[in-house]
């Protein structure tokens, strides 16, 4: 039988899948509406596609690694009891395995990655049909270094924040130290050289327009702008933070006395970046009460 616009279009508004799965779907059962939807809801299209909208903010953040290269991600769930789930591990660790052993460049590339004939975005689409949650993959960045150099890795909370560094060389303690460090202190930049120009301004603006409501006078207040601004340096650079281990010491010194340097990271904290729907659960309940009546 022809499939007709006209059938892509039932399909569409019944199961909310794409308009190409639906034409497929169509196409392989020979234009029976029915067969189709049962043919999407078997490939988890159908209600994946139905979640699509969603949010997911959940979820958990990984890091593998093997020699010299390093893959870190964030895998996304609707709730955190979901990210216990035994499937949604498993899938996070077949995810992380199969990014690693590909060419990935960034997230659009990791979602082609094949992995037992399917790819990384389908595998999602079924976890998010039969697990009964969207499942989404973001932020993923392959990293890669030489034989010389170490990397440091480290989870907290199981994935709720994952950190990856690399160091000048290669010494494991030393590097996991960092990334704990990293993952508690949250640093923005590696140093002072990293900061552009303009979140300088932002922060010395903002910091002067403190200083004048406490009516202070302008010579006074260039000044104290100006601590304010290495203060706020201070907090924001890894190696200008106080080292987690031991305050006295900072993070620079702790390096030079390893004769080591971190030479990048990167700290991933799960929902980072997404705007989180606010539930109003007893106007969801005085709803669902109204509709039964």
């Amino acid at each position: 039988m022809a499939v007709t616009a006209q059938m892509v279009k039932e399909l569409r508004e019944r199961t909310g899948a794409g308009m190409m799965d639906c034409k497929g779907a169509l196409d392989h059962t020979n234009g029976d509406l029915e067969a189709a939807i049962d043919y999407l809801r078997e490939k988890g299209i159908a209600k994946a596609a139905k979640k699509a909208g969603r949010i997911a903010a959940e979820g958990l953040c990984s890091v593998a690694i093997n020699g010299n290269e390093a893959v870190i991600f964030e895998l996304n769930s609707e709730t955190d009891f979901v990210a216990k789930n035994a499937q949604y591990l498993q899938l996070l660790e077949t995810v992380g395995n199969a990014l690693l052993n590909a060419p990935v460049q960034n997230d659009a590339d990791a979602l082609k990655v094949v992995v037992g004939g399917k790819t990384i975005e389908t595998l999602l689409a079924d976890a998010t049909f039969t697990i009964g949650e969207k499942i989404s993959l973001r932020r993923v960045s392959k990293v890669k270094k030489t034989s010389e150099q170490g990397f440091g890795a480290y989870k907290h909370m199981g994935g709720r924040i994952a950190v990856l560094a690399v160091l000048s060389n290669d010494k494991p303690e030393v590097a996991k130290d960092v990334a704990m460090h990293i993952a508690a202190q949250k640093p923005l930049y590696l140093d002072r050289t990293q900061v552009d120009q303009q979140t300088l301004e932002h922060e010395k603006h903002v910091l002067t327009q403190q200083a004048l409501a406490e009516g202070k006078p302008i010579n006074i207040v260039e000044k104290m702008v100006i601590g304010r601004i290495n203060k706020y340096l201070q907090d924001i650079c890894l190696v200008d933070q106080a080292f987690v281990k031991d305050p006295d010491l900072k993070v620079s010194a702790f390096l030079k006395s390893h004769q080591t340097s971190v030479l990048s990271f990167i700290r991933l904290e799960v929902g980072e970046g997404i705007e989180k729907k606010e539930e109003d659960f007893a106007a969801e309940v005085a709803a669902q009460i109204a509709s039964n009546k």
